[in-house]
């Protein structure tokens, strides 16, 4: 089928209430783990992945994320003079080139679904990929590029999908499973934010997606769902059975950076993923445990 996936849409103009009153003025999606904003993890993985355009849904006070993808000439001017090559080469390897991003605004919060929408004049009629900055993935291989990977065997839509303990159906979107090879599930239904009781099964979306264009004729029904929002879930849901549809569950671990013990977990993760942090870092945790 060998589909090819150029566009990456990143919905960003969330309040991020959680992290008051950090987020008072800072986007939510700038919060760092370890050194790197949430934001930037999330583009690197698109990039990664062969993506060649970021469309940006962004709201109000949102500007520190076009700021973070442009130079700043006095700070690059700066590490220059001081030869601070390292640091200037990571700050330089961040920004895309010119024109392959662009930025549309969600003028209200009137959910994810609502937020891709926003972006189909920027996406086009092709496939395109959603990003959910919120969503950490450690991995060797990018998880959109293992999503990639196997969409190019499918084609249709993709979801990346992890199992989560029944009491906790209620927080994300639920498949209902057809065929599943333990790698790829097809997906006969899904429900946004099932009761346990009422789940079909306990494997569900995380912020990663892969869909057709055609996803867009159903948001702009501008159907509300769960929660009074308008649900991505809700549009994908109506192209089952039109298209293929599966769900991968992909190596790699997940850090939910919305909350603030996966915040906190996704940064000691990531920092004993790093050599210049991981010997000082296991120490300290040591100490704090063997004195707790």
């Amino acid at each position: 089928i060998g589909m090819r996936i150029r566009k990456a849409v990143f919905p960003v103009g969330g309040m991020g209430t959680r992290f008051l009153p950090a987020t008072k003025a800072l986007p939510k999606e700038m919060l760092p783990i370890v050194d790197k904003p949430l934001i930037q993890y999330a583009g690197e993985e698109a990039a990664a992945a062969g993506m060649e355009e970021f469309i940006f849904v962004t709201g109000r006070g949102k500007t520190a994320i076009e700021d973070h993808f442009d130079h700043s000439y006095e700070l690059e001017d700066l590490l220059s003079s001081r030869d601070k090559t390292d640091e200037l080469a990571a700050l330089r390897a961040a920004i895309p080139d010119a024109g392959q991003v662009a930025y549309t605004r969600q003028q209200e919060p009137l959910g994810l679904g609502h937020a891709v929408w926003c972006a189909r004049n920027l996406v086009g009629n092709e496939p395109f990929a959603v990003l959910l900055a919120d969503d950490l993935i450690q991995s060797k291989t990018p998880c959109l590029q293992q999503m990639a990977d196997a969409a190019a065997e499918t084609g249709g839509n993709m979801v990346a999908v992890m199992d989560v303990p029944r009491e906790h159906t209620g927080r994300y979107g639920i498949l209902d499973v057809g065929q599943d090879d333990g790698h790829l599930a097809e997906v006969r239904g899904l429900v946004e934010k099932p009761d346990p009781a009422q789940a079909p099964s306990t494997l569900s979306v995380i912020g990663r997606y892969i869909l057709m264009p055609e996803v867009f004729d159903y948001l702009g029904r501008k159907e509300k769902g769960a929660g009074g929002e308008i649900q991505l879930t809700d549009a994908m849901a109506k192209m089952i059975g039109e298209q293929p549809f599966h769900g991968l569950r992909f190596e790699g671990t997940r850090f939910d950076c919305g909350d603030k013990l996966g915040f906190l977990q996704a940064t000691i993760a990531f920092g004993l993923d790093r050599d210049d942090l991981r010997d000082g870092l296991s120490t300290y945790l040591s100490e704090i445990t063997a004195a707790g």
